[in-house]
């Protein structure tokens, strides 16, 4: 048994790993190597759990041989990762009449008893199977117990209860590697990420029984705060117990050290306290990790149990990952790539508290991280109103627009029945850091009765509260308790180190001076993309620009965008001012005219007075602008050519904020950016009419400016006719929503309704508008740099769609020699540490 390396003691040098013995194991054998007081422990290996599985069953006695014949056992599952769970861990085996009068003379009859009937229980639970109702009526006493718990097992079997120690071990060893098989865990444990053909080890380890006439009792401690991963001993210690019966919330549990609440385990036996709290940091220091250690003391004398990675959510995480780089136990680099980047969006929202109650009433996309309650609204409107009482609400759309920009900031979260990843209330819903869920297609959304129907029948009103989880995509009923962000002085600490080892730049998509300041906050280097429509729709730049709109000549036009330059130009000078001096990309107008016009016959009508127009001139107008596909119809690069007014007064509005602030000390060269190019014949157009508004504003003004001008490569064509156009602009910026959407010929804001069957199906192996789909669009980013720098070698290159905060579209950009990724300011530091993490694994596989 010695000679086998599927079932080995643990000691020093046995051939025991993670991958194969489990994580549970190996820790056990790094104790063992620290000479810490473990108890005799035998590892079984996955490939001999797998055959006990299969019937087969090692020599019991050669197993047993090893280990003292008078001791209790236990068995633990070790898995690879122990976030995988695994079957329940069963206590004191060994038990039998004959072992409760021997330990009953050592430790006392009643306590003895209450060893046998914790293992009666567990053993007709968990591996005779029993229904756990059959011992519900259990006597008070522990000799009646015992004789209750026997006689219902003796009458559910058939047969007496096992008194070998062999036997008992077999039948728990079998049920626990059967357990690992069964549908129900495989289904938990691939939910958590774990592989479908995991393997479970398990440790038949001597118990120190915790029970007793001398200080006995068992407890849990560790020497951080697992919520903010500050120093910290938490933990809980209970005399006369076993396993972590602590941490059940018995007022008999006492605190570990001092505390002016109640007794303690450092004033109860302070020499086994300071043994514990010395082997716990001299864990933290040689396994390099903050551990938490499982502990039994037997007449004083203190037992490891198991040492395991201390549970942590993310802030704790970054806390702790820094505070060891900083006493020298790990390097930065390892600190970086300990930390999910992902899960920095923990620290920068509210969360639902994870140890809650759900009241779940349907689930949609995931698309903006956070959690909020409010009140249900069904208008922009609504939620302006209810902001100005001072009330929380959920704004709640059949799918967001333009015109609902304020409602949104208004709002304290979003639902949408239709949308997906990159639909117009997840984009702005991430920019502005609002949690937001869309492609709710299950709740029956009925906005003009201002009422929703959850899956099972329960009607929400206008008025009801809800909790939105943007972080897990679900709507849950009323107010659920929730968790404030919290980002630290360790979060800075560790964003510095990112950004001294990363090397692609990292800006964000800003529309407004909040988002510019939220971007700054997260020490984004620059705007990569200022969407510009954003600002026309407060109450009166929305009234101008309707009447530029039914304007009937280009002299008209002009006339009432002359009213908005102003505003425009108030607007970018306050992004320069906050961006102080590093890059603004402005994209110039895009979407098309039809959105800045009401769609019923009350809008049209309201329409009709402010303008002083008949209805009927209204109305033609507005029909003349709709189109069967708007998004690929008249608008950005389209609209800039056949309305050039709209574009002329934006760059006058973009060159005059950059005299202002120039003037003010603050020195940028603005970035002027064209969407929806297909042709290089369009930016010849537009770039004439962009050098004309220059060189007429530096003739008016007398002082001269820098700029550059570029093109935002969202359509198949302009990838792949990038070598046309490329000499004409100083930068493309790959624009991936759309550029995903034209590739796949797939709408943005309906792909949701289906998607999730399609990944399941594995038609995608991801949704293309959440992951940048590698083997076709990437394929056109590589296509159009390569074309693109190999006709302007001097060309910057980026992506500003929100693939761009993405860990694998930050690899791709990295890879094909992108200069900068820009993302949401809120997805800012998950670029930046993702962009360290990489360049931290392309040092190490250089080394």
């Amino acid at each position: 048994m010695q000679q086998d390396t599927d079932i080995t003691l643990i000691t020093p040098d046995a051939p025991i790993g993670a991958d194969t013995h489990g994580g549970r194991a190996k820790c056990l054998q790094r104790l063992a190597r620290l000479n810490l007081p473990i108890p005799p422990t035998i590892a079984l290996s996955f490939k001999a759990i797998q055959r006990i599985a299969a019937g087969d069953m090692p020599d019991m006695r050669a197993l047993l041989s090893q280990l003292d014949e008078h001791a209790l056992l236990c068995v633990r599952p070790s898995s690879e990762d122990s976030d995988w769970g695994g079957p329940r861990a069963v206590l004191n085996i060994g038990m039998s009449g004959a072992m409760c009068e021997t330990l009953g003379a050592r430790i006392g009859p009643e306590a003895a008893k209450r060893l046998y009937l914790r293992f009666v229980e567990s053993y007709a639970i968990h591996v005779a199977r029993l229904d756990p109702d059959m011992l519900d009526d259990m006597p008070g006493d522990p000799e009646d117990a015992l004789a209750f718990a026997l006689r219902v097992y003796e009458d559910e079997v058939e047969e007496a209860f096992p008194q070998d120690p062999a036997v008992q071990l077999a039948e728990v060893l079998r049920s626990m590697a059967r357990a690992w098989d069964g549908t129900t865990a495989r289904l938990l444990r691939q939910a958590k990420g774990a592989p479908a053909d995991a393997g479970l080890g398990l440790v038949v380890q001597e118990m120190a029984i915790g029970l007793g006439r001398g200080e006995c009792g068992s407890g849990v401690m560790q020497l951080v705060n697992s919520k903010s991963g500050a120093r910290q001993i938490t933990g809980r210690y209970l005399s006369q117990s076993q396993g972590r019966d602590a941490l059940s919330g018995g007022k008999e549990a006492l605190y570990l050290e001092r505390d002016p609440r109640g007794p303690s385990l450092e004033e109860l036996a302070p020499e086994a306290f300071a043994q514990l709290k010395s082997h716990l940091s001299e864990m933290r220091e040689k396994l390099r990790e903050e551990m938490q250690a499982e502990f039994t003391i037997e007449n004083g004398k203190l037992h490891l149990l198991d040492g395991v990675r201390v549970a942590r959510n993310a802030r704790a995480a970054v806390s702790i990952a820094v505070a060891l780089a900083e006493d020298g136990i790990i390097p930065r680099e390892e600190a970086l790539m300990r930390i999910e980047p992902r899960a920095l969006n923990e620290l920068l929202h509210r969360q639902v508290d994870p140890e809650a109650k759900r009241d779940v009433l349907a689930r949609g996309v995931a698309a903006s991280p956070g959690a909020a309650t409010g009140k249900i609204v069904f208008t922009a409107e609504a939620s302006q109103a209810a902001a100005a009482r001072g009330e929380a609400t959920v704004l709640v759309r059949r799918e967001t627009t333009s015109e609902d920009i304020r409602g949104m900031h208004d709002a304290v979260a979003i639902l949408t029945e239709r949308g997906g990843m990159t639909s117009h209330a997840a984009v702005i819903g991430r920019g502005i850091g609002l949690p937001c869920v869309v492609g709710a297609s299950s709740i029956r959304f009925q906005t003009a009765a201002r009422k929703l129907t959850a899956p099972d029948g329960r009607i929400l009103k206008e008025g009801d509260e809800v909790t939105i989880d943007g972080t897990n995509g679900e709507v849950l009923f009323g107010r659920a308790p929730l968790l404030d962000a919290g980002h630290d002085d360790s979060f800075q600490v560790l964003m510095g180190w990112a950004d001294d080892v990363r090397d692609i730049a990292v800006r964000a998509n800003a529309d407004t001076p909040m988002d510019a300041q939220m971007a700054h906050n997260f020490q984004a280097e620059g705007i990569g993309l200022c969407r510009t429509e954003h600002m026309f729709f407060e109450e009166a730049r929305l009234r101008v620009m309707r009447e530029m709109i039914f304007a009937s000549t280009s002299a008209d036009r002009a006339a009432a965008l002359e009213r908005l330059l102003p505003m425009q130009r108030a607007d970018f000078a306050d992004l320069f001012r906050i961006m102080k001096g590093q890059s603004v990309c402005i994209r110039l107008f895009d979407p098309p005219l039809h959105e800045f016009l009401p769609s019923d016959r009350a809008g049209h009508r309201e329409l009709a007075e402010a303008l002083d127009l008949p209805l009927s001139k209204v109305t033609r107008r507005v029909e003349a602008l709709a189109e069967y596909n708007p998004m690929l119809g008249m608008r950005g690069v389209r609209l800039g050519i056949t309305v050039p007014e709209i574009y002329e007064m934006q760059v006058r509005a973009i060159f005059e904020a950059t005299l202002q602030v120039a003037g003010e000390g603050v020195e940028i060269v603005p970035e002027i950016m064209i969407p929806l190019v297909s042709a290089s014949r369009e930016v010849e157009l537009v770039k004439g009419r962009v050098d004309s508004v220059a060189a007429a504003v530096r003739s008016e003004t007398g002082r001269d400016f820098a700029f550059r001008l570029g093109v935002m490569v969202e359509t198949p064509r302009a990838a792949l006719r990038a070598g046309d156009i490329a000499p004409q602009v100083a930068f493309l910026s790959f624009g991936t929503n759309d550029l995903t959407q034209m590739t796949y010929g797939l709408s943005r804001d309906d792909a949701g309704r289906f998607m999730s069957e399609y990944v399941q199906l594995g038609v995608y192996p991801e949704d293309p508008f959440h992951t940048l789909d590698l083997d076709g669009v990437a394929e056109l980013l590589s296509i159009g740099a390569e074309r693109a720098r190999a006709a302007n070698p001097n060309l910057t290159l980026s992506i500003c769609g929100e693939h761009g905060g993405n860990p694998e579209s930050i690899a791709f950009c990295r890879a094909a020699g992108f200069d900068y990724v820009s993302c949401s300011p809120f997805r800012v530091p998950v670029a930046r540490l993702a962009a360290a993490q990489l360049a931290v694994r392309d040092k190490i596989g250089a080394a």
